[in-house]
Protein backbone atom coordinates (compact mmCIF):
# COMPACT_ATOMS: atom_id res chain seq x y z
CA UNK A 1 0.00 0.00 0.00
CA UNK A 2 1.37 3.43 -0.89
CA UNK A 3 2.10 5.85 1.94
CA UNK A 4 2.34 9.64 2.00
CA UNK A 5 5.72 11.18 1.29
CA UNK A 6 7.72 11.19 4.56
CA UNK A 7 9.05 14.35 6.11
CA UNK A 8 12.57 13.35 5.17
CA UNK A 9 14.09 10.90 2.70
CA UNK A 10 17.37 9.98 1.01
CA UNK A 11 18.60 11.61 -2.21
CA UNK A 12 21.81 11.82 -4.20
CA UNK A 13 22.49 15.56 -4.11
CA UNK A 14 24.91 17.71 -6.10
CA UNK A 15 26.36 20.86 -4.51
CA UNK A 16 28.20 23.57 -6.43
CA UNK A 17 30.35 26.20 -4.71
CA UNK A 18 32.15 28.34 -7.28
CA UNK A 19 34.30 25.92 -9.27
CA UNK A 20 33.93 23.17 -6.67
CA UNK A 21 31.40 20.37 -7.21
CA UNK A 22 30.58 17.79 -4.53
CA UNK A 23 28.15 14.89 -4.61
CA UNK A 24 26.74 12.78 -1.80
CA UNK A 25 23.73 10.84 -0.58
CA UNK A 26 22.00 12.80 2.16
CA UNK A 27 18.71 13.07 3.98
CA UNK A 28 16.42 15.81 2.63
CA UNK A 29 13.20 17.38 3.80
CA UNK A 30 9.98 17.63 1.84
CA UNK A 31 10.77 21.28 1.17
CA UNK A 32 13.14 20.34 -1.68
CA UNK A 33 10.19 19.01 -3.68
CA UNK A 34 8.16 21.44 -5.81
CA UNK A 35 4.43 21.76 -5.29
CA UNK A 36 3.27 19.68 -8.25
CA UNK A 37 0.12 17.61 -8.49
CA UNK A 38 1.54 14.09 -8.12
CA UNK A 39 4.03 12.70 -5.63
CA UNK A 40 5.72 9.38 -6.40
CA UNK A 41 7.84 6.97 -4.35
CA UNK A 42 10.74 6.12 -6.67
CA UNK A 43 11.49 2.42 -6.99
CA UNK A 44 14.15 2.68 -9.71
CA UNK A 45 15.89 5.26 -11.85
CA UNK A 46 18.75 5.03 -14.36
CA UNK A 47 21.99 6.84 -15.13
CA UNK A 48 22.18 8.77 -18.40
CA UNK A 49 24.71 11.16 -19.91
CA UNK A 50 22.51 14.13 -19.08
CA UNK A 51 22.47 13.01 -15.43
CA UNK A 52 26.27 12.90 -15.43
CA UNK A 53 26.38 16.43 -16.82
CA UNK A 54 23.95 17.66 -14.16
CA UNK A 55 26.02 15.90 -11.50
CA UNK A 56 29.09 17.77 -12.78
CA UNK A 57 27.56 21.21 -12.24
CA UNK A 58 26.75 21.82 -15.91
CA UNK A 59 24.59 24.97 -15.92
CA UNK A 60 23.37 24.19 -19.43
CA UNK A 61 21.50 21.23 -17.94
CA UNK A 62 20.76 22.40 -14.39
CA UNK A 63 20.54 26.08 -13.51
CA UNK A 64 20.41 25.96 -9.71
CA UNK A 65 22.11 23.83 -7.07
CA UNK A 66 21.91 21.93 -4.73
CA UNK A 67 20.08 19.55 -7.03
CA UNK A 68 18.91 15.95 -7.37
CA UNK A 69 19.62 14.52 -10.86
CA UNK A 70 17.79 11.59 -12.46
CA UNK A 71 15.90 12.20 -15.72
CA UNK A 72 14.17 8.82 -15.39
CA UNK A 73 12.07 7.29 -12.66
CA UNK A 74 9.49 4.57 -12.10
CA UNK A 75 7.55 4.00 -8.93
CA UNK A 76 4.24 4.26 -7.08
CA UNK A 77 2.00 7.30 -6.61
CA UNK A 78 1.81 8.34 -2.95
CA UNK A 79 -0.40 11.42 -3.29
CA UNK A 80 -2.26 13.09 -6.15
CA UNK A 81 -4.35 16.16 -6.84
CA UNK A 82 -4.62 15.02 -10.48
CA UNK A 83 -7.82 13.02 -10.99
CA UNK A 84 -6.04 10.77 -13.51
CA UNK A 85 -3.83 9.26 -10.79
CA UNK A 86 -4.47 7.77 -7.36
CA UNK A 87 -2.21 6.52 -4.57
CA UNK A 88 -0.99 3.05 -5.47
CA UNK A 89 -0.83 3.66 -9.24
CA UNK A 90 2.41 2.40 -10.80
CA UNK A 91 3.88 5.03 -13.11
CA UNK A 92 7.00 6.09 -14.97
CA UNK A 93 8.46 9.38 -16.11
CA UNK A 94 11.23 10.06 -18.62
CA UNK A 95 12.35 13.44 -19.92
CA UNK A 96 10.41 16.70 -19.63
CA UNK A 97 12.25 18.66 -16.90
CA UNK A 98 12.71 15.78 -14.46
CA UNK A 99 16.27 15.68 -13.14
CA UNK A 100 17.22 18.87 -14.96
CA UNK A 101 15.70 21.71 -12.92
CA UNK A 102 13.08 19.57 -11.15
CA UNK A 103 14.43 17.20 -8.46
CA UNK A 104 14.77 13.85 -10.19
CA UNK A 105 14.83 10.12 -9.80
CA UNK A 106 18.01 9.96 -7.68
CA UNK A 107 15.80 10.83 -4.72
CA UNK A 108 13.42 8.44 -2.98
CA UNK A 109 10.47 10.74 -3.76
CA UNK A 110 9.60 13.14 -6.58
CA UNK A 111 6.82 15.63 -7.21
CA UNK A 112 5.80 16.10 -10.85
CA UNK A 113 2.92 17.33 -13.03
CA UNK A 114 0.52 14.60 -14.04
CA UNK A 115 1.17 15.33 -17.72
CA UNK A 116 4.70 13.98 -17.30
CA UNK A 117 3.53 10.54 -16.16
CA UNK A 118 2.61 7.35 -17.97
CA UNK A 119 1.20 4.26 -16.32
CA UNK A 120 3.56 1.33 -16.44
CA UNK A 121 2.57 -0.86 -19.39
CA UNK A 122 0.95 -4.19 -18.51
CA UNK A 123 3.57 -6.77 -17.64
CA UNK A 124 6.40 -4.25 -17.27
CA UNK A 125 7.78 -3.73 -13.76
CA UNK A 126 9.50 -0.60 -12.50
CA UNK A 127 12.87 -2.35 -12.62
CA UNK A 128 12.50 -3.36 -16.27
CA UNK A 129 11.13 0.06 -17.18
CA UNK A 130 14.21 1.78 -15.79
CA UNK A 131 16.60 -0.77 -17.27
CA UNK A 132 15.19 0.67 -20.50
CA UNK A 133 14.55 4.28 -19.45
CA UNK A 134 15.25 7.25 -21.70
CA UNK A 135 17.76 5.20 -23.70
CA UNK A 136 15.17 2.54 -24.48
CA UNK A 137 12.54 5.12 -25.31
CA UNK A 138 14.95 6.91 -27.67
CA UNK A 139 15.89 3.65 -29.40
CA UNK A 140 12.24 2.66 -29.83
CA UNK A 141 11.30 6.08 -31.20
CA UNK A 142 14.23 5.94 -33.65
CA UNK A 143 13.25 2.53 -34.98
CA UNK A 144 9.63 3.60 -35.28
CA UNK A 145 10.67 6.57 -37.40
CA UNK A 146 12.91 4.42 -39.59
CA UNK A 147 10.08 1.98 -40.22
CA UNK A 148 7.68 4.79 -41.10
CA UNK A 149 10.26 6.23 -43.52
CA UNK A 150 10.62 2.92 -45.34
CA UNK A 151 14.07 1.84 -44.13
CA UNK A 152 13.22 -1.85 -44.37
CA UNK A 153 15.53 -4.86 -44.14
CA UNK A 154 15.37 -5.56 -47.89
CA UNK A 155 17.42 -2.39 -48.51
CA UNK A 156 20.44 -3.81 -46.69
CA UNK A 157 21.95 -3.90 -43.20
CA UNK A 158 21.08 -1.34 -40.53
CA UNK A 159 23.99 0.24 -38.67
CA UNK A 160 23.75 1.18 -35.00
CA UNK A 161 26.57 3.51 -33.95
CA UNK A 162 27.75 3.87 -30.38
CA UNK A 163 26.35 0.37 -30.09
CA UNK A 164 27.84 -0.46 -26.70
CA UNK A 165 26.15 2.52 -25.02
CA UNK A 166 22.66 2.76 -23.59
CA UNK A 167 20.71 3.84 -26.67
CA UNK A 168 22.90 1.79 -28.99
CA UNK A 169 22.66 -1.50 -27.11
CA UNK A 170 18.86 -1.30 -26.86
CA UNK A 171 18.64 -0.31 -30.55
CA UNK A 172 20.72 -3.36 -31.55
CA UNK A 173 18.32 -5.59 -29.65
CA UNK A 174 15.11 -3.97 -30.91
CA UNK A 175 16.30 -3.77 -34.54
CA UNK A 176 17.27 -7.44 -34.62
CA UNK A 177 13.86 -8.37 -33.19
CA UNK A 178 12.07 -6.80 -36.17
CA UNK A 179 14.23 -8.55 -38.74
CA UNK A 180 17.08 -6.15 -39.51
CA UNK A 181 20.56 -7.41 -40.22
CA UNK A 182 22.25 -5.26 -37.60
CA UNK A 183 25.79 -3.95 -37.88
CA UNK A 184 26.97 -2.77 -34.45
CA UNK A 185 29.55 0.00 -34.70
CA UNK A 186 31.58 0.39 -31.51
CA UNK A 187 34.91 1.48 -30.16
CA UNK A 188 34.64 -0.98 -27.27
CA UNK A 189 35.91 -4.38 -28.45
CA UNK A 190 35.06 -5.96 -25.10
CA UNK A 191 31.37 -5.35 -25.82
CA UNK A 192 31.35 -7.55 -28.93
CA UNK A 193 30.06 -10.61 -27.10
CA UNK A 194 27.17 -8.69 -25.56
CA UNK A 195 26.24 -7.08 -28.87
CA UNK A 196 26.29 -10.41 -30.69
CA UNK A 197 24.08 -11.92 -27.99
CA UNK A 198 21.68 -9.00 -28.39
CA UNK A 199 21.32 -9.77 -32.10
CA UNK A 200 24.13 -8.01 -33.97
CA UNK A 201 25.06 -9.86 -37.16
CA UNK A 202 28.41 -8.10 -37.42
CA UNK A 203 30.64 -5.88 -35.30
CA UNK A 204 32.17 -2.83 -37.03
CA UNK A 205 35.07 -0.84 -35.62
CA UNK A 206 33.88 2.73 -35.18
CA UNK A 207 36.95 3.98 -37.10
CA UNK A 208 35.40 2.72 -40.35
CA UNK A 209 32.81 5.50 -40.18
CA UNK A 210 34.66 8.11 -38.14
CA UNK A 211 37.21 9.30 -40.71
CA UNK A 212 36.20 12.22 -42.97
CA UNK A 213 35.68 11.29 -46.62
CA UNK A 214 35.65 14.07 -49.26
CA UNK A 215 33.53 12.10 -51.72
CA UNK A 216 29.92 13.35 -51.85
CA UNK A 217 28.53 9.81 -52.24
CA UNK A 218 29.72 6.32 -51.30
CA UNK A 219 28.61 2.81 -52.18
CA UNK A 220 24.93 2.46 -51.21
CA UNK A 221 25.14 -0.62 -49.02
CA UNK A 222 22.98 0.27 -46.01
CA UNK A 223 19.27 0.50 -45.29
CA UNK A 224 20.20 3.28 -42.90
CA UNK A 225 21.19 3.72 -39.29
CA UNK A 226 20.41 4.64 -35.74
CA UNK A 227 23.21 7.15 -35.11
CA UNK A 228 24.19 8.19 -31.60
CA UNK A 229 27.52 9.74 -32.68
CA UNK A 230 27.03 12.56 -35.20
CA UNK A 231 29.90 14.39 -36.88
CA UNK A 232 31.82 12.59 -39.65
CA UNK A 233 30.10 9.31 -38.70
CA UNK A 234 26.69 10.72 -39.54
CA UNK A 235 27.99 12.24 -42.78
CA UNK A 236 29.42 8.88 -43.91
CA UNK A 237 26.23 7.05 -43.01
CA UNK A 238 24.19 9.38 -45.20
CA UNK A 239 26.58 8.80 -48.09
CA UNK A 240 26.23 5.01 -47.73
CA UNK A 241 22.46 4.80 -47.33
CA UNK A 242 20.58 3.10 -50.16
CA UNK A 243 17.76 4.54 -52.26
CA UNK A 244 14.74 5.07 -50.01
CA UNK A 245 16.70 4.45 -46.81
CA UNK A 246 16.85 6.62 -43.71
CA UNK A 247 19.05 7.64 -40.80
CA UNK A 248 17.72 8.49 -37.34
CA UNK A 249 20.08 10.84 -35.48
CA UNK A 250 19.98 11.07 -31.68
CA UNK A 251 23.49 11.92 -30.46
CA UNK A 252 26.56 14.07 -30.96
CA UNK A 253 29.44 12.47 -29.09
CA UNK A 254 31.42 12.62 -32.35
CA UNK A 255 30.63 16.29 -32.94
CA UNK A 256 27.74 18.66 -33.56
CA UNK A 257 28.80 19.74 -37.05
CA UNK A 258 27.48 17.93 -40.12
CA UNK A 259 29.42 18.17 -43.38
CA UNK A 260 27.40 16.82 -46.29
CA UNK A 261 25.85 17.69 -49.62
CA UNK A 262 22.32 17.45 -50.90
CA UNK A 263 23.21 14.45 -53.09
CA UNK A 264 22.08 11.66 -50.73
CA UNK A 265 18.74 13.43 -50.41
CA UNK A 266 18.04 14.31 -54.04
CA UNK A 267 19.70 11.36 -55.80
CA UNK A 268 18.74 8.53 -53.43
CA UNK A 269 15.78 9.97 -51.54
CA UNK A 270 17.53 9.39 -48.22
CA UNK A 271 15.74 10.70 -45.12
CA UNK A 272 17.56 12.21 -42.14
CA UNK A 273 15.39 12.35 -39.04
CA UNK A 274 16.09 13.74 -35.60
CA UNK A 275 14.92 11.82 -32.55
CA UNK A 276 14.13 13.77 -29.37
CA UNK A 277 12.67 11.68 -26.57
CA UNK A 278 12.44 14.56 -24.10
CA UNK A 279 9.61 16.27 -25.98
CA UNK A 280 7.98 13.21 -27.56
CA UNK A 281 4.18 13.33 -27.68
CA UNK A 282 2.12 11.21 -25.27
CA UNK A 283 0.90 9.11 -28.20
CA UNK A 284 4.39 8.34 -29.49
CA UNK A 285 5.58 7.58 -25.95
CA UNK A 286 2.76 5.12 -25.39
CA UNK A 287 3.47 3.33 -28.69
CA UNK A 288 7.18 3.14 -27.95
CA UNK A 289 6.65 1.87 -24.41
CA UNK A 290 4.25 -0.74 -25.77
CA UNK A 291 7.02 -1.97 -28.09
CA UNK A 292 9.53 -1.96 -25.23
CA UNK A 293 7.19 -3.88 -22.93
CA UNK A 294 6.65 -6.51 -25.62
CA UNK A 295 10.40 -6.92 -26.10
CA UNK A 296 11.03 -7.19 -22.37
CA UNK A 297 8.28 -9.79 -21.99
CA UNK A 298 9.53 -11.87 -24.93
CA UNK A 299 13.25 -11.71 -24.15
CA UNK A 300 13.84 -10.66 -20.54
CA UNK A 301 17.26 -12.30 -20.56
CA UNK A 302 18.49 -9.84 -23.20
CA UNK A 303 17.39 -6.87 -21.13
CA UNK A 304 19.28 -8.32 -18.17
CA UNK A 305 22.33 -8.84 -20.37
CA UNK A 306 22.70 -5.12 -21.03
CA UNK A 307 21.84 -4.00 -17.47
CA UNK A 308 24.13 -3.21 -14.54
CA UNK A 309 22.36 -2.43 -11.26
CA UNK A 310 23.71 -0.01 -8.64
CA UNK A 311 22.34 1.76 -5.56
CA UNK A 312 22.36 5.48 -4.79
CA UNK A 313 25.46 4.90 -2.67
CA UNK A 314 27.24 3.33 -5.66
CA UNK A 315 26.51 6.10 -8.17
CA UNK A 316 29.67 8.22 -7.81
CA UNK A 317 32.15 6.07 -9.80
CA UNK A 318 29.52 5.32 -12.43
CA UNK A 319 29.12 9.05 -13.15
CA UNK A 320 32.80 9.30 -13.99
CA UNK A 321 32.50 6.26 -16.27
CA UNK A 322 29.66 7.86 -18.19
CA UNK A 323 31.56 11.12 -18.63
CA UNK A 324 34.60 9.28 -19.98
CA UNK A 325 32.53 7.12 -22.38
CA UNK A 326 33.41 3.86 -20.61
CA UNK A 327 29.90 2.67 -19.81
CA UNK A 328 28.62 -0.47 -21.52
CA UNK A 329 24.86 -1.00 -21.75
CA UNK A 330 22.51 0.47 -19.18
CA UNK A 331 23.12 1.53 -15.56
CA UNK A 332 20.00 0.83 -13.50
CA UNK A 333 19.71 2.68 -10.17
CA UNK A 334 17.84 1.00 -7.33
CA UNK A 335 16.31 3.69 -5.15
CA UNK A 336 13.56 2.25 -2.94
CA UNK A 337 13.15 -0.95 -4.96
CA UNK A 338 9.93 -2.84 -5.57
Amino acid sequence: MAERTPDDFRAFRVHVDGESVSRRVERCGREILPSNDVEVAVAYSSLNYKDALSASGNRGVTKEYPHTPGIDMAGTVTASRDERFSPGDRVLCTGFDLGMNTPGGFGEYVSVPGDWLLRLPTGLGARQAMALGTAGLTAALALGRLAAAGATSDLGPLVVTGASGGVGSVAVWLASRVGHEVVASTGTPAAAGMLTALGAARIMDRAELAEPNPRPMLRADLAGAVDTVGGHTLSNLLKRTAVGGAVAACGLVGGADLETTVYPFILRGVSLMGVDSQHASPQSRERAWGDLAAAAAAEPEKLELLTTEVTLDELEPRIEQVLSGRTVGRVLVRVLGE
